[in-house]
Parts: structure tokens; sequence; C-alpha cells
């Protein structure tokens, strides 16, 4: 049998016409009329005035930071379950990221662990919408206005998600998203920042362009940076939007297979849960196993793996991590990392796969 990869990209629609329009008209770099469209489209999908496109997810969360002003000594609050380029771009401003535990049932940052973490050097906020559940912004947000305190959506993995019937990307002060090869959306690799804020627009522009003034070449006004995307990059993500509604009703599907072939399995695994506040768009369909360690999840993992069934670990937390050691528990995170995997999740999988992963995952758990 095919062996049955965890993640992989749908090129259904436009993306090869619109590439070799790149192509045959010499539009290449990071100058042509597909920026400004796939920007203008996600905007729109966000229901935000503004969508900066820039050349991946780790660049466009360290250009939001430093248009937002952070400093040296500055402190930002983070989830620990999370992939490090959130931490790392707090790092890259010289501030500070403090960690903060998670919720059990989504693995999403705490509201109520932030509240005990805020200290006069805090800035801001980064909650991590982690493999495309929410996390719970009102909490956030009224925390973030209580404190004065910008909030900055990790967006990454939630492209379409939503908290009470709005799509995240314009439920901070901006969004940052990955355009990875592995992602909802994707333009190989990319990334894009959203906000309702004109003046952080302007500024988000003028820093991923090397600082240059728009009406005079070559004069350059700030330290900038060259993270600019290239038009063949925005050519297939503006491909990728116009089927980007069929992606999201897709994985939907697949994760109601996932939940009706592993019902029976309930009292090995946890399934993935949708607050009833939210849109959970299964960018990863995450399970967790009820006992056991990493250890055990590891060989689970690796039954899979004999069957041709690829699969990932939830993110180690950052607290065990070598640039982000701490000493400090942190239980939810410590119980609940050690025991996810992330089950294929991807539009090219049927429903026999998903009855073939359901079997192997019942073999590999030991159950008859």
């Amino acid at each position: 049998m095919a062996r049955i990869f965890v993640a992989q990209p749908t090129m259904a629609g436009n993306e090869r016409r619109y590439v070799l329009d790149c192509l045959d008209t010499n539009w290449i770099s990071s100058n042509g009329k597909y920026i400004g469209a796939f920007e203008e489209s996600f905007a729109a999908f966000c229901s935000v005035r503004h969508a900066v496109a820039v050349n991946n997810g780790t660049t466009a969360l360290h250009v939001a930071l430093v248009s937002l002003g952070l400093n040296p000594g500055d402190e930002v609050i983070v989830p620990t379950v999370t992939y490090i380029a959130t931490a790392n771009a707090v790092r890259y401003c010289g501030a500070t990221p403090v960690l903060v535990d998670v919720c059990a049932e989504t693995m999403n940052i705490n509201p109520e662990d932030i509240e005990r973490k805020i200290t006069p050097r805090t800035r801001g906020i980064i909650p991590v919408h982690l493999y495309g559940h929410p996390a719970d912004m009102d909490a956030i947000n009224d925390m973030a206005r209580r404190h004065g305190l910008w909030v900055v959506e990790d967006a990454a993995e939630a492209h379409g998600a939503a908290v009470r019937g709005k799509k995240v990307g314009g439920l901070g002060t901006c969004a940052t998203f990955s355009f990875f090869g592995n992602k909802i959306i994707t333009t190989g690799e990319g990334g894009m920042i959203t906000t309702d804020d004109d003046d952080l627009a302007a500024s988000l522009r003028l820093h991923r362009g090397q600082g240059v003034d728009a009406h005079r070449r070559y004069w350059f006004l700030v330290v900038g940076y060259n993270y600019r995307m290239t038009n063949i990059q925005a050519a297939i993500g503006l491909a990728q939007m116009e089927g980007v509604e069929k992606a999201l009703a897709d994985r939907k599907t697949l994760a109601a297979w996932y939940n009706e072939a592993l019902a029976d399995l309930q009292d090995e695994i946890i399934l993935p849960t949708e607050a009833d506040w939210a849109r959970h768009v299964y960018w990863m369909y995450t399970i967790f196993l009820r006992k056991g360690d990493g250890n055990r999840r590891d060989l689970v993992m690796e039954r899979l793996d004999e069957a041709d069934i690829e699969t990932r670990p939830v993110f180690y937390p950052m607290h065990v991590l070598p640039p982000y050691r701490e000493d400090t528990p942190y239980p939810v995170a410590d119980l609940w990392a050690q025991r996810g995997i992330n089950l294929p999740t991807h539009q090219g999988l049927t429903r026999a796969d998903v009855d073939r992963i359901a079997g192997s995952l019942r073999a590999a758990l030991g159950q008859p």
C-alpha cells in the first residue's frame, strides 16, 4: 500500500496557469500584479483592511513585533506549547518571551496563566491558534485592554478559524500567517500580516522592504529587512485562495470521518474538541493518549510508521528546549505534549485512507 503522508499540498486550481504567466511576462521577483491581488484577497478573507505579504511566517512575526516597537528589555507573553518561531521572533528583538501554560482541552494559551505573568515590562501577548483551533480571544483581548497591551495573533496554522463567527486575522492588533507547504493555504514558503490599523500597515510595508521610502528611490528611512514575497509565490497564493472554502470544507469532512472511525477508541485516546464559540479548521487532526508518557507515544508512532503512515508529535514545549529551558513546571503542557500525535491531515485523503489509519492506530495501541 502507498505511504500516507502527514501533510501534502493540493494544487487543483489555477496555480500552474498563474505561475506560467509570471514566467511568460518575466515578473518573477518582488514586484508584479499577483502580490497586490493576493494581499487583497487575503484581507477580504480575514475581513480586515490590510494584508501585507512577506516571505515566511517567521518573518511575519518578526516584522510585526518590530513595527509594534518591541525593544530589548521588554517582555511578551507566549504559550509554552507552540512552534519555536513564536518565541524566536521575540528574541530577535532582544525582548524576553515569558512562557505560560496551556488549556488541556485545546492546548491553546491559558488566559488565567497570562494574568499571573504580566509585569511592568510586558508589552504584548502572542496567542497561538494551535493546530487550527482558535485561542480564547475575547478573554485575551479584555485582559490586554485592561493592561494596555497589544495582541499579535499567531495564526500560522489557522487560516479560516473563527471566534464567535469572526475569523482569526482580525481579532487582535495584528495577526501573522504562514503559507509553508503543509499549511491549509500554501505558497511553498510565505507569510502574511493582517491588521485594521492603517499606521501599523504602513510601518509593516516599510520594514519588510529594507525601509525604503515609497516616494524616493534608494532613500532609506529606517533599518529594514528584505522580507518581501515574490510574484511567483503570490501567484500560487492567489490560486489557493480561490479554493480556500473547499479546502476548509474538506478538512471539516475529514475530521468527521476521523471522529466516526476512532469513536470506539475513546477509552484509549482523546479526540480533538471544538469549543462552542469556535470554528476549528483542523490544520492537524490531533489525538492524545489517555495514559503513558512520551516513550509510549513514540512507540505508537513507530508502529504507525511501520504501517506506512506518517505522523508527527505535538510540539515540544518551549520550556524544555535548550534556548528557553526553565525548571518551572507547566503541568498541562508537561503532560499532554508527551501524549499528543498529529494524524495525517490533508485534502488528498479519502475515507478509505482514514479507515486504514484508524485500523493501524487500533493495532498500534494493542486493541483487537
